[in-house]
Protein backbone atom coordinates (compact mmCIF):
# COMPACT_ATOMS: atom_id res chain seq x y z
CA UNK A 1 0.00 0.00 0.00
CA UNK A 2 1.39 3.16 -0.81
CA UNK A 3 -0.74 5.20 0.04
CA UNK A 4 -3.48 6.56 2.76
CA UNK A 5 -7.06 5.06 0.93
CA UNK A 6 -10.73 4.84 2.07
CA UNK A 7 -12.57 2.43 1.02
CA UNK A 8 -16.55 2.96 1.28
CA UNK A 9 -20.01 2.05 0.50
CA UNK A 10 -21.37 4.85 -1.46
CA UNK A 11 -24.97 3.37 -1.59
CA UNK A 12 -25.40 4.13 1.69
CA UNK A 13 -28.02 7.05 1.80
CA UNK A 14 -26.26 10.18 3.99
CA UNK A 15 -28.00 13.25 5.30
CA UNK A 16 -26.34 16.35 6.73
CA UNK A 17 -23.55 14.16 8.25
CA UNK A 18 -22.10 14.56 11.58
CA UNK A 19 -18.96 12.97 12.21
CA UNK A 20 -18.19 11.56 16.37
CA UNK A 21 -14.60 10.54 16.47
CA UNK A 22 -13.35 8.10 18.80
CA UNK A 23 -9.78 6.82 18.20
CA UNK A 24 -7.66 5.64 20.98
CA UNK A 25 -6.19 8.33 23.64
CA UNK A 26 -6.04 9.34 27.12
CA UNK A 27 -8.31 7.47 30.02
CA UNK A 28 -9.64 5.68 26.19
CA UNK A 29 -12.53 8.04 26.80
CA UNK A 30 -12.62 8.85 22.93
CA UNK A 31 -12.90 4.93 22.36
CA UNK A 32 -15.39 3.81 24.96
CA UNK A 33 -17.73 6.82 23.91
CA UNK A 34 -17.81 5.80 20.44
CA UNK A 35 -17.61 2.27 21.01
CA UNK A 36 -20.44 2.23 23.25
CA UNK A 37 -22.81 4.86 20.83
CA UNK A 38 -21.66 2.31 17.74
CA UNK A 39 -22.84 -0.98 19.96
CA UNK A 40 -26.27 0.65 21.01
CA UNK A 41 -27.01 2.23 18.40
CA UNK A 42 -26.40 -0.66 16.05
CA UNK A 43 -24.30 1.49 13.44
CA UNK A 44 -23.39 -0.41 10.60
CA UNK A 45 -19.56 -0.08 9.15
CA UNK A 46 -19.50 2.06 5.51
CA UNK A 47 -16.04 2.36 5.19
CA UNK A 48 -12.68 1.49 5.76
CA UNK A 49 -9.03 3.59 5.76
CA UNK A 50 -5.91 1.80 5.66
CA UNK A 51 -2.59 3.98 5.73
CA UNK A 52 1.09 2.86 5.16
CA UNK A 53 1.12 5.46 8.25
CA UNK A 54 0.03 3.02 10.42
CA UNK A 55 2.69 0.70 12.95
CA UNK A 56 3.63 -2.74 10.94
CA UNK A 57 1.44 -4.41 13.15
CA UNK A 58 -1.75 -7.41 12.19
CA UNK A 59 -4.60 -8.23 14.43
CA UNK A 60 -4.81 -11.48 15.44
CA UNK A 61 -8.52 -12.53 15.21
CA UNK A 62 -10.30 -15.32 17.45
CA UNK A 63 -11.39 -16.91 13.91
CA UNK A 64 -7.47 -17.11 13.53
CA UNK A 65 -7.56 -15.11 10.64
CA UNK A 66 -4.83 -11.90 10.71
CA UNK A 67 -5.67 -8.21 9.46
CA UNK A 68 -4.46 -5.31 8.60
CA UNK A 69 -4.95 -2.04 11.06
CA UNK A 70 -7.53 0.11 9.95
CA UNK A 71 -9.64 2.98 10.85
CA UNK A 72 -13.56 2.40 10.23
CA UNK A 73 -16.54 4.29 9.52
CA UNK A 74 -20.03 3.23 10.63
CA UNK A 75 -23.57 5.09 10.23
CA UNK A 76 -26.53 5.53 11.92
CA UNK A 77 -29.53 7.82 12.31
CA UNK A 78 -30.75 9.76 14.55
CA UNK A 79 -34.11 10.90 16.11
CA UNK A 80 -34.43 13.76 13.11
CA UNK A 81 -33.13 11.45 10.33
CA UNK A 82 -29.49 12.83 10.00
CA UNK A 83 -27.07 10.97 9.63
CA UNK A 84 -24.18 10.26 12.62
CA UNK A 85 -21.12 8.99 11.21
CA UNK A 86 -18.73 7.12 14.01
CA UNK A 87 -15.07 7.15 13.65
CA UNK A 88 -13.34 4.05 15.07
CA UNK A 89 -9.15 2.25 14.96
CA UNK A 90 -6.78 0.77 15.91
CA UNK A 91 -4.55 3.26 16.15
CA UNK A 92 -2.84 6.27 14.83
CA UNK A 93 -0.23 7.42 12.18
CA UNK A 94 3.54 7.38 13.86
CA UNK A 95 4.97 10.45 12.44
CA UNK A 96 4.15 13.71 11.90
CA UNK A 97 3.58 13.53 8.23
CA UNK A 98 1.52 10.39 8.62
CA UNK A 99 -0.85 12.26 11.18
CA UNK A 100 -1.25 15.30 8.57
CA UNK A 101 -1.36 12.78 5.83
CA UNK A 102 -4.52 10.70 7.33
CA UNK A 103 -6.08 13.20 9.27
CA UNK A 104 -6.35 15.84 5.91
CA UNK A 105 -7.88 12.74 4.20
CA UNK A 106 -10.61 12.21 6.08
CA UNK A 107 -11.32 15.50 6.69
CA UNK A 108 -11.56 15.84 2.92
CA UNK A 109 -13.52 12.14 3.03
CA UNK A 110 -16.13 13.76 4.92
CA UNK A 111 -16.83 17.46 3.00
CA UNK A 112 -17.08 14.94 -0.01
CA UNK A 113 -19.83 13.25 1.52
CA UNK A 114 -21.86 16.73 2.82
CA UNK A 115 -20.02 17.10 6.14
CA UNK A 116 -21.98 19.56 8.69
CA UNK A 117 -20.35 19.15 11.98
CA UNK A 118 -17.19 17.04 13.93
CA UNK A 119 -17.10 16.55 17.07
CA UNK A 120 -13.12 14.53 18.02
CA UNK A 121 -13.82 13.05 21.52
CA UNK A 122 -10.98 12.90 24.40
CA UNK A 123 -9.67 12.81 27.36
CA UNK A 124 -8.42 16.08 29.78
CA UNK A 125 -5.97 14.89 32.33
CA UNK A 126 -5.72 17.38 34.80
CA UNK A 127 -4.57 15.10 37.98
CA UNK A 128 -2.93 12.12 38.97
CA UNK A 129 -6.35 10.82 40.86
CA UNK A 130 -9.56 9.36 39.99
CA UNK A 131 -12.03 12.04 39.22
CA UNK A 132 -15.38 10.73 40.87
CA UNK A 133 -17.32 14.17 39.12
CA UNK A 134 -15.52 14.54 36.19
CA UNK A 135 -16.05 18.30 34.12
CA UNK A 136 -16.45 18.18 30.29
CA UNK A 137 -14.33 20.57 28.56
CA UNK A 138 -14.22 21.84 24.49
CA UNK A 139 -12.41 23.14 22.32
CA UNK A 140 -13.90 24.53 18.92
CA UNK A 141 -13.14 26.16 15.69
CA UNK A 142 -15.58 28.93 15.94
CA UNK A 143 -17.69 30.90 18.19
CA UNK A 144 -21.05 29.35 17.18
CA UNK A 145 -20.09 26.40 18.10
CA UNK A 146 -18.94 27.44 20.97
CA UNK A 147 -21.55 29.29 21.73
CA UNK A 148 -23.98 25.86 20.84
CA UNK A 149 -21.90 23.22 23.03
CA UNK A 150 -21.64 26.25 26.26
CA UNK A 151 -25.89 25.68 26.51
CA UNK A 152 -25.23 21.91 26.75
CA UNK A 153 -23.34 21.97 30.06
CA UNK A 154 -19.77 21.75 28.00
CA UNK A 155 -16.95 24.66 29.67
CA UNK A 156 -14.92 26.41 27.01
CA UNK A 157 -11.82 28.76 28.33
CA UNK A 158 -10.85 26.23 30.81
CA UNK A 159 -9.07 23.76 29.21
CA UNK A 160 -5.04 24.15 28.21
CA UNK A 161 -1.92 22.48 27.25
CA UNK A 162 -1.92 20.32 23.63
CA UNK A 163 -4.29 18.16 21.88
CA UNK A 164 -2.89 15.26 20.36
CA UNK A 165 -3.28 13.92 16.74
CA UNK A 166 -6.30 13.04 15.47
CA UNK A 167 -8.55 14.79 18.51
CA UNK A 168 -7.32 18.02 17.19
CA UNK A 169 -6.03 17.98 13.92
CA UNK A 170 -9.31 16.65 12.53
CA UNK A 171 -11.28 19.59 13.51
CA UNK A 172 -8.75 21.72 12.49
CA UNK A 173 -8.35 20.56 8.87
CA UNK A 174 -12.18 20.29 8.61
CA UNK A 175 -13.01 23.81 9.35
CA UNK A 176 -10.41 24.59 6.75
CA UNK A 177 -13.31 22.48 4.43
CA UNK A 178 -16.09 24.79 5.48
CA UNK A 179 -17.19 22.55 8.25
CA UNK A 180 -17.69 23.56 12.04
CA UNK A 181 -15.97 21.59 14.34
CA UNK A 182 -15.09 20.94 18.06
CA UNK A 183 -12.97 18.83 20.78
CA UNK A 184 -14.86 17.41 23.71
CA UNK A 185 -13.23 16.19 26.23
CA UNK A 186 -13.85 14.16 29.65
CA UNK A 187 -11.81 15.63 33.07
CA UNK A 188 -10.07 12.08 33.96
CA UNK A 189 -6.89 10.86 35.59
CA UNK A 190 -4.96 8.24 36.47
CA UNK A 191 -6.38 5.55 34.47
CA UNK A 192 -5.88 4.11 30.98
CA UNK A 193 -9.68 3.03 30.89
CA UNK A 194 -12.26 5.48 32.72
CA UNK A 195 -15.74 5.10 32.12
CA UNK A 196 -16.48 7.35 34.32
CA UNK A 197 -15.17 10.04 32.08
CA UNK A 198 -16.67 8.75 29.25
CA UNK A 199 -20.18 8.77 30.66
CA UNK A 200 -19.77 12.32 31.69
CA UNK A 201 -18.81 12.73 27.71
CA UNK A 202 -21.80 10.38 26.78
CA UNK A 203 -24.14 12.11 28.51
CA UNK A 204 -24.37 15.32 26.86
CA UNK A 205 -23.81 14.00 23.66
CA UNK A 206 -27.22 12.79 23.88
CA UNK A 207 -28.77 15.92 23.84
CA UNK A 208 -25.92 17.67 21.53
CA UNK A 209 -26.77 15.06 19.09
CA UNK A 210 -29.94 14.36 19.79
CA UNK A 211 -30.00 10.75 20.04
CA UNK A 212 -30.64 8.33 23.31
CA UNK A 213 -27.80 6.20 24.31
CA UNK A 214 -28.39 4.27 26.77
CA UNK A 215 -25.18 4.36 29.59
CA UNK A 216 -25.92 1.29 31.63
CA UNK A 217 -22.79 -0.67 29.80
CA UNK A 218 -20.15 2.19 30.91
CA UNK A 219 -22.24 2.27 34.25
CA UNK A 220 -20.98 -1.54 34.75
CA UNK A 221 -17.27 -0.67 33.93
CA UNK A 222 -17.42 2.89 36.30
CA UNK A 223 -18.40 0.15 39.33
CA UNK A 224 -15.79 -2.18 38.72
CA UNK A 225 -13.43 0.70 38.58
CA UNK A 226 -14.63 2.42 41.53
CA UNK A 227 -14.25 -0.64 43.50
CA UNK A 228 -10.74 -1.64 42.29
CA UNK A 229 -9.58 2.30 43.67
CA UNK A 230 -11.20 1.85 46.80
CA UNK A 231 -9.21 -1.49 46.84
CA UNK A 232 -6.13 0.21 45.69
CA UNK A 233 -6.40 2.64 48.44
CA UNK A 234 -6.94 0.74 50.89
CA UNK A 235 -3.78 -1.34 50.21
CA UNK A 236 -1.94 1.62 49.16
CA UNK A 237 -2.03 3.13 52.93
CA UNK A 238 1.02 2.55 54.80
CA UNK A 239 2.53 2.76 51.34
CA UNK A 240 1.67 6.04 49.32
CA UNK A 241 4.02 4.63 46.31
CA UNK A 242 1.98 1.45 45.56
CA UNK A 243 -0.87 3.45 43.94
CA UNK A 244 1.28 5.37 41.73
CA UNK A 245 2.73 2.16 40.48
CA UNK A 246 -0.65 0.49 40.19
CA UNK A 247 -1.88 -1.05 36.60
CA UNK A 248 -3.95 1.75 34.67
CA UNK A 249 -2.33 4.38 36.73
CA UNK A 250 -1.15 7.71 34.68
CA UNK A 251 1.75 10.02 36.46
CA UNK A 252 0.59 13.91 36.18
CA UNK A 253 -0.24 13.65 32.22
CA UNK A 254 -1.58 17.44 31.15
CA UNK A 255 -1.97 16.91 27.38
CA UNK A 256 -4.85 15.64 25.76
CA UNK A 257 -5.86 13.21 22.95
Amino acid sequence: MKKTTIFYNKKIKIKNPILLIGLPGIGSVGSLVAEHIKNESGAEKFGVLYSPFFPPHVIMETSGKARMLSNRFYHFKNKKGNSIIILLGDTQPMTTKGQYEVNGQIARFFKRIGGKEVYAIGGYSVSNHYIEKPRVFGVATDIKTIKKLSSFGILFGKASGSIFGAAGLIPLLASKQGISSACIMGETGLLEIDANAAKAVLEILNKVLDININPSNLDKIKKETEKLMKELEEASKGNPEQLSGAPGHKDNLTYIR
